[in-house]
């Protein structure tokens, strides 16, 4: 049976499936995260499996995720991603994410 998924969560897939442009995009790809909650949540999604996760930004799980992510070549785009939502959202905590991850030896300095 699928596991139950909120309509916001549906939404975000939805909104990256398709090619035509609009919704989740950055750079020419798709977004891999989706920020929730004044950055203490996000969505990343993981082109790698297909899934997207609702997680917390300061939990070992979105580090291991976004860890997944970098091992199969996406950290610049990642990366890219979060100097984004540090410029877009600066009260959010985006650089202090990104700087954890650093110091987790899962994103470059």
């Amino acid at each position: 049976m699928a596991e139950a998924r909120s309509k916001t969560a549906r939404q975000a897939v939805r909104a990256g499936a398709g090619s035509s442009g609009g919704g989740l995009t950055f750079l020419g790809e798709h977004r891999y995260l989706v920020p929730l909650n004044n950055g203490k949540h996000a969505y990343v999604r993981n082109l790698t499996t297909g899934k997207t996760k609702r997680l917390k930004t300061s939990s070992d799980a979105f580090v291991e995720e976004i860890r997944q992510l970098v091992e199969a070549g996406h950290g610049a785009k990642i990366r890219a991603e979060f100097e984004q939502l540090a410029k877009d959202h600066p009260s959010h905590g985006w650089d202090d994410t990104a700087k954890r991850l650093v110091e987790a030896e899962v994103l470059e300095a």
